[in-house]
This record gives structure tokens, C-alpha cells and sequence, in this order.
């Protein structure tokens, strides 16, 4: 099936068995969606050499790329073929340094969606549930 034909949540589950290949930022950054449904999208993640800032931390940018994308994907999960979407508004609150090397959990959420926007949420765990980053987004839908 063209992926233009398919739903969001069709196109997200088909990147999830692995019958059409990821985003190409997961190359860049590693990020793998694994589970979706309807409204919700779950994604392994980990930090590596090459995301490290001057000091040797994991960059910020890691973590809002990560909440980016599940929180777009989140709402894509719940659009129509051929509807598309767009982050208008990223907000991202830090809560303790990613860890370099450490497999994490990434959860996007939708909060609302209406005919032209759609609110979601995004977290960054480890397997313990702690919390690593949290972000809200607005995207716009484009139709």
C-alpha cells in the first residue's frame, strides 16, 4: 500500500513491524517506534557519542527531538489518509540529564484534537518509570 494511502495509525503500525523503514532522524538520532494505537505511540530511544554537548552531557536537542516526534506521531496516529500535520509549539521541561548508553522510553500522548489542531504529550522514562524529560505540543493538522 503507497504510504500517501495509508492512515497515520496504519503508516505508524507498519513503521512499527518494520514493513516501511523509520523517519530518516533515526539515523541521526535513534529513536524506534514499537507500539501504537489510536491516540498513543511508544518508542525505544538512546543516547550515544555522537549527541554529547562540550561538556560531555547529552545535548538538549536530544530530548526535544525525541519529544517532537512523539508528539507528533501521536497525533498522527489519529489522522486520516492524507491529512498531514505540523508542530506549531513545543514546549520541553528538562527534569535530570538524559544518560549516554542507556536504552529509554518515549510516550506520546494526545490531549485533544479538533478539526484543526491537535494538543499531545510527550515523556521520556526509563524502564523504572522515572522521569527524564516532558514535553506539550500544538500541531497544526493540514488537510
Amino acid at each position: 500500500m503507497n504510504p500517501k494511502e495509508m492512515t497515520g495509525l496504519q503508516l505508524l503500525q507498519a513503521m512499527c513491524t518494520g514493513k516501511i523503514p523509520a523517519a530518516s532522524i533515526s539515523e541521526t538520532i535513534p529513536m524506534q517506534p514499537y507500539e501504537v494505537s489510536e491516540g498513543i505511540i511508544h518508542f525505544t530511544v538512546k543516547a550515544d557519542h555522537r549527541h554529547l554537548n562540550p561538556l560531555g552531557g547529552v545535548y538538549g536537542g536530544f530530548a526535544a527531538t525525541v519529544l517532537d516526534s512523539v508528539t507528533g506521531c501521536a497525533v498522527h496516529s489519529m489522522l486520516e489518509a492524507g491529512v498531514g500535520y505540523g508542530t506549531i509549539d513545543l514546549n520541553i521541561k528538562m527534569c535530570r540529564p538524559i544518560p549516554q548508553d542507556k536504552e529509554l522510553h518515549a510516550v506520546g500522548t494526545v490531549i485533544n484534537l479538533s478539526k484543526n489542531l491537535g494538543i499531545s504529550e510527550g515523556k521520556i522514562i526509563d524502564e523504572d518509570g522515572k522521569l527524564y524529560a516532558h514535553a506539550t505540543a500544538t500541531c497544526m493538522i493540514i488537510r
